[in-house]
């Protein structure tokens, strides 16, 4: 009867965790797509990446050197227009390119490059490159006015499996080797700029922002690689700051309640494993003892099995016992 309610102690005891893990489980991974649906990606350097990807998916060894190729991005990409193009290092160096609205001067160094790379040039539309709000504090007080354009590359020989991706240096000796075109994406004149200056912003790797006057009007002139965009002042996106450094702190701190929750029902159901440890422990030792003792039940009387009574008379007494 004991060794029977230890095995469905210990039967309730595995549905009872396995139930509890279950839940944990269904709880975080609800959390991890509401954070997903909500927040979508919020990182430059990831979005980079995840551009780089479909561009090698995409790629084709018999690309035309030079010619500019449009790259299909999934729908929860829309309005990014991505184009590459494949180039030999030192012809790029000696001759420059003109990749949609980058012009690249004779003189630009690959490093490191083997043979080959693939440019990238990214489009973010104005949806896309408001990302660069929440990434970069340094535009608080400014407006961008044109779309966010990017420049990258990747090293691109025969074999393009993803250990020979990794991400190469553009640079210019000359000052505004590399000039980035932005007529096609703002309005001339000061009607809509209410005579506010545009400036040039280079958006860094580190999250700083570098602010420069423009070569030309509308365009913009750099030595390397990187995401470039024109920007005005503007009075109103210190608040909008506000609000979006107060939503990502709400957010924060619900997420921080939810994962207190998680830690308290995995101490919860570390301690009930515990104490079903301990119980069961218990169970066995007195199983084992009760066994040892061969302890039968009889109604409600428990019977102990033991040796039996009966003893041998001494040798002395036989024979002192008188004749008959």
């Amino acid at each position: 009867m004991l060794k029977k309610d230890l095995a469905t102690l210990r039967l309730m005891g595995s549905n009872h965790l396995s139930l509890t893990w279950m839940i944990l489980v269904f709880v975080t991974l609800l959390f991890i797509s509401v954070l997903t649906e909500g927040q979508g990606i919020k990182s430059t350097r990831l979005l980079d990446l995840v551009i780089r990807d479909y561009t090698f998916k995409s790629f084709n060894k018999y690309f035309k050197t030079g010619r500019p190729y449009n790259i299909n991005l999934p729908s929860n990409l829309s309005g990014i227009t991505v184009y590459t193009s494949r180039f030999r290092c030192g012809s790029l160096k000696r001759y420059g390119a003109t990749i949609n609205e980058f012009y690249l001067k004779v003189g630009v160094d690959v490093h490191p490059c083997i043979e080959r790379i693939l440019i990238v040039t990214q489009n973010l539309g104005n949806n896309w490159s408001n990302i660069y709000y929440d990434n970069y504090d340094a535009l608080l007080g400014y407006q961008l006015v044109s779309p966010v354009l990017g420049l990258l590359a990747y090293n691109s020989g025969d074999d393009t499996n993803f250990n020979t991706q990794f991400e190469v240096k553009i640079r210019s000796p000359n000052k505004a080797g590399i000039k980035i075109d932005f007529s096609n994406y703002t309005t001339n004149g000061s009607s809509t700029l209410d005579g506010r200056i545009k400036m040039c912003a280079t958006f860094e790797g580190d999250g700083k922002v570098r602010l420069d006057k423009e070569v030309a009007p509308n365009i913009c002139g750099a030595t390397s690689h990187g995401h470039f965009g024109l920007v005005v002042q503007s009075p109103l996106l210190p608040v909008r700051k506000k609000i979006r450094r107060w939503t990502v702190a709400f957010a924060c701190s619900v997420g921080a309640a939810i994962a207190v929750f998680l830690v308290g029902l995995l101490l919860i159901a570390m301690f009930v494993k515990v104490k079903k440890k301990e119980r069961l422990e218990e169970m066995e030792r007195r199983a084992y003892e009760e066994e040892a003792l061969q302890v039968s039940m009889v109604g409600h009387v428990i019977r102990v099995h033991t040796a039996s009574a009966t003893r041998t008379s001494p040798r002395i007494e036989q024979n002192l016992r008188p004749p008959r």
